[in-house]
């Protein structure tokens, strides 16, 4: 493992013993994240504790939380958006198939509740490649696509001022935002940066409005209009990563090795979870 020599120390594994992580949150003092082969959707701190808050029976599943606090995830085997209620049960918050026949993917919620989520729109992996799309789900509980033709869409992030969403394009190898309307709409679609080598997976921004992006075995701190500026390598496949930490400083990155084909459960998991420490801290909404 490396880290540039703008980081203060080299990534140092926080767990193992996983498959393949997704979707780091950082809430609560906690990273929480879902290994998508075990069905299970943990919290890590900083000292390397972890505990199953819940099995969600799903892969992929994708995790955020709505305005007042409630955890919101979207089960793609179902169809669903799912909603813990206080006493821990989940309940459906919509029916995504009204979007697709296939399961959605991503999501990400803005401070007024707008739930964003996006679907690669075919049956993946193993079918033919079809264009994406970005979906809102408005506080009112109206569905209803805002995006179309995108490459894969998977990690998404919004800007700490509510006006921007970034999404990461991983065929096209794009990172590509949209002004957010009053009515949650998404509109000037735009390249915010292109990639090189590898495309982005999870992604998330730090306080000076850069872009930390998995990609390959690598997470990339990547400037708007494409300019790399901070490269941590790691001896497996980069698959998500989140800012978070006491003082929003540490890089927690989801890896596993990857061979081309999702891990089963009889498998030996090479899943782990690093965190290293960087310079410009999250940025105020990891």
């Amino acid at each position: 493992m490396q880290a540039n020599a703008n980081s203060s120390q080299t990534p140092k594994i926080l767990m193992e013993g996983i498959f393949l992580g997704e979707s780091p949150r950082w809430r609560d003092g906690k990273l929480w994240f879902g290994d998508w082969v075990a069905e299970a959707l943990y919290t890590l701190d900083e000292a390397g504790n972890h505990a199953v808050e819940a099995r969600i029976v799903s892969l992929p599943f994708s995790l955020d939380w709505l305005p007042d606090a409630r955890l919101v995830v979207v089960n793609a085997r179902e169809n669903t958006l799912q909603r813990r209620e206080t006493d821990g049960s989940f309940v459906t918050h919509a029916d995504l198939s009204v979007l697709s026949p296939y399961g959605c993917n991503e999501i990400v919620v803005d401070a007024r509740g707008y739930i964003y989520v996006n679907n690669v729109n075919f049956d993946f992996p193993g079918g033919e490649f079809r264009p994406g799309f970005i979906g809102v789900v408005t506080p009112e509980g109206e569905l209803r696509r805002v995006a179309e033709g995108l490459a894969f869409p998977n990690g998404m992030a919004i800007t700490p001022d509510g006006r921007t969403l970034i999404c990461a394009e991983s065929f096209s190898k794009k990172l590509t935002a949209f002004d957010i309307g009053a009515d949650g709409s998404l509109t000037n679609q735009r390249l915010w940066a292109q990639m090189a080598a590898w495309g982005a997976d999870g992604i998330c921004f730090d306080a000076e409005g850069a872009v930390w992006a998995a990609s390959g075995k690598a997470c990339v701190r990547i400037r708007e209009g494409g300019e790399v500026l901070q490269r941590i390598e790691i001896d497996r496949f980069c698959f998500a990563c989140m800012l978070g930490g006491a003082d929003g400083r540490t890089l927690f990155i989801n890896a596993a090795e990857w061979t081309g084909a999702v891990a089963k459960p009889s498998d030996a998991p090479t899943g782990r979870v690093y965190a290293v420490r960087v310079e410009v801290p999250h940025a105020g909404r990891p």
